[in-house]
C-alpha cells in the first residue's frame, strides 16, 4: 500500500513494528467459539471475494469520515480499505476496534514515530497497515511466517513489504491458482480489489487471524 502526503513514506526504524515478524504464535481469546471459527474464516474469505466485484479507484488521500462505521467513498480506497470492508460485511467495525485500542495504548502503535502524530485519528488510523499489524498482533492471533504455501489458510490476513518500507495487506481466500495450486489473495495494490496468486510475490511481514472483539 502506498500512501503519500500526510500518510508519509519515511523510513523509520520501529522496534514495535518488527515484533510481529517472529515465528512465535500468539493466540486470541475470541467471542467466536472454536467450532465456529472455521465458519467465520470461510465467511471472511467469501466477503473478500465479493469485494472483487466492485470497481474501486486506488486513492490514498486523507479523507474525513464519520465515526463509528465510517468509510471513504465506496468507489475509492487502498489495500487496507478492502480488509475493513470485508470485516464490515461480517458486522465487525475495524475503525472502532482499532481506534479504541490506539486510544487505550497509543504508544504501542507507530503513529507517533512513523507519522509524527500525537493523538488518535478516527479518519485514518485503521487504514494504515502498520497500525493494523499491531492491532492484529494484540487483539488477534499472530501466526508463524513461512515459505510453505500450506501454512496459509483462507480467511487469514497477510502483510508484506513491497520494498522500501512500503506496507501492503490482503486476505487469503479459498480459491486456488490453477498454475501453482496455492490459495489466492484478495488485495488492492492499485487496480482495485483483485484475486491473485501473490502470496509470495513480496516479503511477508505478518500473518494473522482475527475473529472480532473479545467482549
Amino acid at each position: 500500500m502506498i500512501f503519500r502526503g500526510r500518510f508519509g513514506l519515511a523510513v523509520v526504524f520501529l522496534t514495535v513494528a518488527l515484533g510481529f515478524a517472529t515465528e512465535a504464535c500468539f493466540v486470541q481469546t475470541s467471542r467466536v467459539s472454536p467450532r465456529n471459527q472455521q465458519a467465520f474464516l470461510e465467511r471472511l474469505s467469501a466477503a473478500a471475494i465479493e469485494r472483487t466485484h466492485h470497481v474501486v479507484r486506488y486513492d490514498p488521500k486523507y479523507v474525513r469520515i464519520p465515526y463509528p462505521g465510517g468509510d471513504v467513498p465506496s468507489d475509492s480506497g487502498v489495500c487496507s480499505d478492502e480488509v475493513i470492508r470485508a470485516y464490515r460485511a461480517l458486522g465487525i467495525d475495524l475503525q472502532k476496534e482499532v481506534h479504541e485500542d490506539i486510544a487505550a495504548s497509543f504508544l504501542s502503535y507507530p503513529n507517533h514515530l512513523r507519522w509524527m502524530t500525537v493523538r488518535p485519528d478516527t479518519n485514518i488510523d485503521h487504514r494504515r497497515v502498520p497500525n493494523l499489524m499491531v492491532f492484529f498482533s494484540r487483539k488477534g492471533t499472530s501466526l508463524p511466517i513461512s515459505t510453505r504455501a500450506e501454512d496459509y489458510e483462507p480467511g487469514e490476513l497477510v502483510t508484506w513489504d513491497l520494498a522500501g518500507n512500503v506496507p501492503h495487506i490482503g486476505i487469503v481466500v479459498d480459491r486456488k491458482s490453477a498454475q501453482s495450486g496455492r490459495y489466492m489473495v484478495v488485495h488492492n495494490i492499485g487496480a482495485g480489489p483483485k484475486m491473485e496468486d501473490v502470496l509470495f510475490s513480496w516479503k511477508i511481514t505478518g500473518h494473522y487471524r482475527y475473529f472480532g472483539p473479545t467482549q
